[in-house]
């Protein structure tokens, strides 16, 4: 069974992969690379499944490209909905990351060839014992049934019936869905009873490895379900799970997929693994560290960094499950970069561009390894301790402890505490969190729209098509109004409520709609009935552009001829502004690093934003490199060149994916200067016309994310002015000329230095002086008074000089400040033997303050002036007055 038909040694990973794309390409489907695991689709956290991908397609959002694909798709659970991280390590096949192989339909053929592909690449390519193969079919799929029973010819004793649980499957409440069928390998007498998978529901002994779904319903809000006019597939097989099939093993752990990394987890810890023994603590703890390193060294790959929200704090929770394992194996050095570097080489095969990162992505985990090993130790101490001092459950502001303190995620927390049968207090802990502050940013967002607004959108595509842009060539274009639609449930600046829009649809528009970070277009549609003023323009549906807009007068109808004119002097800006960022882009990676990746943009007439991914701050030195590279390239004028090739050959000249833009066969690419990236968005037609590109500012905005601001064209122009406008101002201000302004205002501060000088010698003589009268009052050595309106400083300086007045050994000085709080200050002989701080400590807490100092000096402070009378209470008798 574990043999590629005409190969004599079992099946490697590549080759199953290899495979199965060039079975379905030989029969006319579309080879499609795998898509990033971070999807376009918004409900989704991570690539989930193959058909992710392709959603659009199936709901019909928009046209499909082919008829028929095939994939092998990197997919991640953790996290939201899908989560098998907490099963990883626990079982024998539970992966975070895994591969999808699949093969796909739209609306070319159904059934009848779908269930005959499978079982002839299953039997005949793969050389799988048909015999030993089950088939399961949906309850009332009696199509399914006969298609493997008379077609195929698979026994009706291995062909059974399950209902919707395990044999039907929707995309949600409402859309596509339909039955469908697995197909089910048996293992034999060693892994269960016989009956076949109805028998078996954790399928042990009658695993499935590959499910085909047939979408052929439309399912309703109501739950009816209609016919589809054109049924699709969508089928999904595990690689890793086949791949054990193949190989001979009896888990995951033991394919070439897994078993380099656990030998390297071995040597690494020093410690056996045992495999099949799922009671081992060290085996399972290296089983975690085998998959979790893969499983980061991907998610890293594809542009995922450990953060505090999204999927930057999944992939946090992987990598410090990871570490906690390995510290619990006795392991001092770091194991992730190593582990990585292994990783890497079994993954580089099929997924080259994981180890032209090796660098970035060794870095990245070890840095994330190396912070959280500095915490992790003090952390399980306290976490031990509440375990142990717990009775069943450990209060939720430890918990909350563990997370912002000592970087525990919750989820953490409970796992280790789970081990020792210890529940957490969410509760408190969710009350902790909302206590501390609000978050910044959320992990997805729930797309705007109503279903209905979104079934008319649909309506109108099925209508009439896409959206025809013709923006990069003019700026006014003559269309028809295809639909007006009441109202909008976009937010558009400046409107407080949606209900006096209304959004136009045209056959194709001048308008360019937001999207790749560029915002939407503004401007004017009118016809020989009505004028609209467009405020946004932005898609409705993939491809279908909608112009959010007001009535201004008269009224616009459904098949009027209508003019579109856009701003076009803004949209100029945004031109100089879009062709900046991917210069900047160009520039950025010329300088920090290739690991540089775009991680979200804006690009409007007035600036542009990039965020982008970087482990350190840029430095000053870095910024002025990046503004002189990125400028040359301007003062150069390369024509900007945009066109239209394959995705394949795009790669091939070493485009650049822009974040924010969705992909498909043929893809735009942008050349500007040494800058190639694939891009959708208005470009100006040559370098030169950017204008001058100044980088006005640089900030964090997350865990290994940076971000840069920039102006272009005239913006650059208003900030040079603005600059020289405040230099002629601080010139003046120091008398100086604006070319002599640096010495200019050197010479103030020196001046200023001078002055301040003189002012402490003055106060030390005014000190000096006052000293001698607080001194004739003293009580056997000891000064303690009150002295007002005299700031810290002064404080202390009086009470030095009283000090060295004949005869006195302790002082104390209580006062309100001009400021409006409380000064202390103490001063001692070397020889009394006590520190100054011990006559005050006590005296500031009752004017709510605090301080001290070490020696024969002191200084605390307070801000309650009505306790100084029990201050100098407390103070008298510290110093023994």
């Amino acid at each position: 069974m574990g043999r590629l038909a005409g190969v004599s040694t079992p099946i490697s990973a590549d080759q199953l992969r290899d495979s199965f794309l060039r079975f379905f390409e030989e029969r006319s489907h579309t080879v499609v690379p795998s898509a990033s695991l971070i999807p376009h689709d918004p409900t989704v956290m991570f690539t989930v499944a193959g058909m992710v991908p392709f959603k659009s397609y199936f709901v019909g959002d928009e046209p499909a490209p082919y008829q028929r694909a095939v994939s092998s798709q990197k997919c991640a659970r953790a996290g939201g909905k899908h989560n098998d991280l907490d099963d990883v390590g626990r079982t024998k096949r539970h992966l975070v990351f895994f591969e999808m192989l699949g093969n796909f339909s739209f609306g070319d053929y159904f059934k009848e060839l779908a269930i005959p592909y499978s079982w002839e690449l299953v039997t005949e390519t793969w050389g799988f014992d048909g015999d030993r193969l089950w088939i399961t079919v949906h309850e009332s799929d009696d199509e399914a049934e006969a298609i493997w029973h008379e077609q195929v010819g698979v026994p009706m004793d291995r062909i059974q019936r399950l209902g919707d649980a395990d044999n039907f499957w929707q995309m949600g409440d409402t859309g596509p869905c339909g039955p469908c069928s697995e197909i089910h390998i048996d293992r034999g007498p060693d892994f269960g009873p016989e009956g076949g998978p109805l028998a078996d529901p954790g399928g042990d002994r009658f695993m499935e490895f590959w499910n085909l779904v047939f979408m052929q319903y439309d399912q309703s809000a109501d739950g009816t379900r209609t016919p589809l006019p054109r049924p699709s597939i969508d089928t999904g097989a595990g690689l890793e799970r086949i791949l054990t099939l193949l190989q001979g093993v009896d888990a995951v752990w033991e394919t070439d997929l897994m078993a380099p990394l656990l030998d390297t987890a071995c040597s690494l810890t020093g410690r056996r693994y045992r495999p099949g023994d799922y009671e081992d603590r060290d085996s399972f703890a290296m089983r975690v560290l085998a998959e979790h390193a893969r499983s980061s060294v991907m998610l890293v790959a594809d542009g995922v960094f450990p953060s505090n929200e999204g999927r930057g704090y999944v992939l946090r929770r992987i990598l410090r499950r990871a570490v906690r394992y390995a510290y619990l194996l006795g392991t001092e050095q770091l194991v992730l970069p190593n582990l990585a570097e292994t990783a890497i080489e079994v993954m580089a095969g099929a997924y080259p561009d994981v180890a032209k990162q090796r660098e970035f992505i060794t870095e990245v985990l070890a840095r994330e390894e190396d912070r959280f090993r500095h915490t992790l130790k003090t952390g399980l101490g306290i976490l031990n301790d509440a375990i142990d001092a717990s009775e069943d459950r450990i209060d939720g502001h430890t918990a909350f402890l563990l997370h912002d303190t000592y970087g525990f995620p919750l989820e953490l927390t409970e796992e280790i505490a789970g081990e020792r049968e210890v529940a957490v207090d969410l509760e408190g802990f969710a009350s902790e969190m909302a206590q501390q502050r609000e978050r910044a940013k959320s992990a997805r967002q729930t797309p705007a729209g109503s279903e209905e607004r979104v079934e008319m959108y649909r309506s109108i595509l099925d209508a009439h098509g896409v959206t025809g842009f013709v923006g990069d060539l003019a700026d006014t274009a003559e269309a028809t109004i295809l639909a007006v639609l009441a109202g909008s449930e976009v937010a558009v600046e400046g409107v407080d409520d949606g209900s006096e829009l209304v959004e136009i649809f045209l056959d194709h528009t001048p308008f360019y709609a937001e999207s790749g970070g560029q915002i939407g277009d503004i401007g004017v549609i009118e016809t020989p009935t009505g004028t609209a003023v467009v405020l946004d323009t932005t898609y409705a549906l993939p491809n279908l552009r909608r112009h959010i807009a007001r009535i201004e007068s008269g009224e616009l109808e459904p098949e009027q001829p209508a003019t579109a004119r856009i701003d076009s002097e803004r949209r100029a800006a945004i031109r100089r502004n879009h062709t900046g960022t991917h210069v900047l882009h160009w520039a950025l990676r010329s300088v920090l690093g290739d690991h540089v990746k775009q991680a979200g943009s804006y690009v409007g007439p007035d600036r542009l934003r990039f965020d982008f991914s970087h482990f350190a701050a840029v430095t000053p030195d870095e910024i002025a490199q990046i503004e002189e590279l990125a400028n040359a390239e301007t003062l150069r004028n390369d024509r900007v060149r945009s066109f239209e090739t394959t995705k394949t050959e795009a790669e091939a000249l070493g485009a650049i994916a822009f974040f924010g833009d969705k992909y498909g066969d043929i893809v735009r690419v942008l050349e500007a200067g040494n800058s190639v990236e694939l891009c959708g968005g208005t470009h100006v037609r040559a370098t030169g016309d950017i204008g001058l590109i100044k980088i006005v500012s640089e900030s964090s905005i997350g865990s290994n994310l940076r971000r840069i601001e920039a102006v272009t064209g005239l913006e650059s122009l208003h900030l040079l002015r603005r600059d020289e406008d405040v230099l002629r101002d601080v010139a003046r201000l120091v008398g100086s000329t604006a070319d002599d302004v640096h010495d200019g205002v050197q010479r103030r501060l020196d001046e200023i230095r001078d002055l301040q000088a003189q002012l402490k010698s003055i106060r030390s003589e005014l000190a000096v002086a006052r000293a001698s009268t607080y001194a004739e009052g003293a009580s056997d050595g000891v000064v303690v008074e009150r002295v007002d309106d005299v700031d810290p400083a002064e404080l202390r300086e009086l009470a030095i000089a009283i000090r060295q007045q004949p005869g006195i050994r302790r002082v104390v000085l209580v006062g309100a400040t001009p400021s409006g709080g409380v000064a202390l200050a103490a001063a001692v002989q070397s020889s009394e033997g006590v520190e100054a701080a011990s006559l005050i400590g006590e005296a500031a807490r009752a004017v709510k303050g605090g301080g001290g100092g070490k020696g024969d000096v002191a200084t605390a402070g307070g801000k309650d002036a009505s306790g100084i009378d029990e201050a100098l209470r407390i103070a008298r008798d510290a110093a023994g007055a």
